[in-house]
């Protein structure tokens, strides 16, 4: 999804299936990443729309992950909580060795939910 400020695209979001296998369980959704040039409320816009847009898919919960540096202001803005602290580390195995890219520390854990709790389970 994209933010425009007039005609401009100021902000990009990625929304997808959880990476984590464990929290992949059909009715979560995962803000993958956020891209914005600054432009004031951006992110906030683009958290909101990605959690509404999610809800209209059948999603129930939507997640993300902050760096622990980053105080998550956008996320709180717009009604998100924070979780706790999740895992971090990197995937290489002994028979599998791979290449980081990413940041392997530890990362705060958001979420939003819709607010329905029905018990079912896909």
């Amino acid at each position: 999804m994209a933010a425009w400020h007039d005609d401009q695209l100021v902000g990009v979001a990625i929304v997808g299936r959880p990476v984590s296998r464990c929290l992949d369980n059909g009715w979560t959704a995962e803000v993958l990443r956020v891209a914005t040039d600054g432009t004031h409320n951006a992110c906030s816009f683009l958290y909101g729309a990605a959690k509404r847009a999610a809800q209209a898919l059948g999603y129930r919960k939507v997640i993300t992950y902050t760096l622990i540096e980053e105080s998550g202001a956008s996320l709180r803005a717009v009604g998100w909580d924070r979780v706790g602290i999740a895992g971090g580390g990197s995937w290489t195995r002994p028979s599998r060795p791979r290449i980081t890219h990413y940041p392997i520390q530890e990362k705060i854990l958001w979420e939003s939910t819709s607010g329905t709790r029905s018990g079912m389970e896909r």
